[in-house]
């Protein structure tokens, strides 16, 4: 692909944690490949990338939590969101003595978060795994403490499976937990529980993986137990209605004995009317290299690439951008 003129252009994004194993990845290789490109991005949290994009002070957002009608209504500067990947969020745990894969259903997940599982022997627990011995110890539950996509695509899928957590808690990017301890990132939460004996918590499949944690299967839609893998997001993805026009989809728990149920598609949030040209060139032809050769490289660091249909949606999209 060519390169991008000659002089030297900085690109500034801030948002989601979910993704920014592969945005790294994509953003080092594109400014070797087009020299006159720098991309710096912050790994902030998706609340903070809507923010900060919808207020101007950087030149694109990122986010696994797609915008609500009110924060479309009042921002600054409009954006047009653009699915890059597909990713799992898992259910991580730091259970001395037991080396099994342990299972875990929604509801079961929901209540450890509302409280109402305190002990890792709990009889429910022990159901989804039978021949497991669980040790009486107290379950100690991290979530994330900032406005996070993470989060929201958690505590959607929470809020699918348990008629409890959507009453009493519901899907938000932030929410107010009724127990646990926060931490900051996902890198946060995968620090914290793999410190801490007995803890549960939530994190993108590629955090759990990197650093070497143990993960539970979750029960899908179709009561079967699914580990999470680019396969079964893929497969999550296929089940679902059909991408709408404007991207904003929910694939938690999707139907199909294959599907993993806590899977999403994640964002990048482009301004529609930039001021600087320039910087809008620059961001279209990454969005195309993103497509052309970011792709392939999604499930080398377990993310699942769009699907052709959205790929081509994509495309017309980014032409359209101004």
């Amino acid at each position: 692909m060519a390169t991008i003129g000659a002089s030297a252009q900085t690109l500034n994004g801030a948002g989601a944690t979910f993704p920014y194993p592969i945005y790294s990845k994509w953003f080092n290789e594109f400014s070797q490949q087009n020299g006159g490109v720098k991309i710096n991005y912050q790994s902030i949290g998706s609340g903070g990338g809507i923010r900060q994009v919808t207020e101007g002070t950087v030149d694109f957002g990122a986010a696994d939590v797609t915008m609500t009608d009110e924060q479309i209504a009042a921002a600054k500067v409009k954006v047009q969101p653009i699915p890059t990947v597909l990713g799992a969020v898992v259910p991580v745990y730091n259970l001395p003595g037991v080396n099994k894969d342990l299972n875990f259903s929604g509801d079961v997940i929901a209540d450890i978060y509302l409280g109402k599982i305190t002990k890792w022997n709990d009889p429910r627990i022990a159901k989804d795994n039978p021949g497991v011995t669980l040790p009486d110890k107290p379950v100690l539950p991290v979530y994330r403490s900032e406005g996070s996509g993470t989060t929201f695509i958690f505590t959607d899928y929470l809020s699918k499976v348990s008629p409890e957590w959507l009453s009493k808690v519901g899907r938000n990017a932030s929410v107010k937990w009724p127990t646990g301890i926060g931490q900051k990132g996902n890198e946060g939460i995968a620090g914290m529980v793999r410190q801490s004996p007995y803890s549960f918590g939530y994190v993108e499949l590629i955090y759990a993986l990197q650093n070497k944690m143990a993960f539970g299967a979750v029960k899908n839609a179709a009561g079967k137990y699914v580990k999470a893998s680019t396969d079964g997001v893929t497969a999550a993805a296929a089940a679902s209605k059909a991408m709408p026009a404007d991207y904003r989809v929910s694939i938690t728990n999707a139907p199909g004995a294959a599907s993993y149920p806590i899977s999403s598609f994640t964002w990048l949030l482009i301004p529609t009317h930039s001021t600087d040209a320039s910087k809008t060139a620059a961001l279209k032809n990454f969005l195309t290299w993103m497509l052309d050769h970011g792709e392939s490289e999604a499930s080398g660091l377990s993310y699942a690439p769009l699907p052709k249909q959205v790929q081509d949606m994509v495309r017309k999209t980014v032409a359209q951008i101004k």
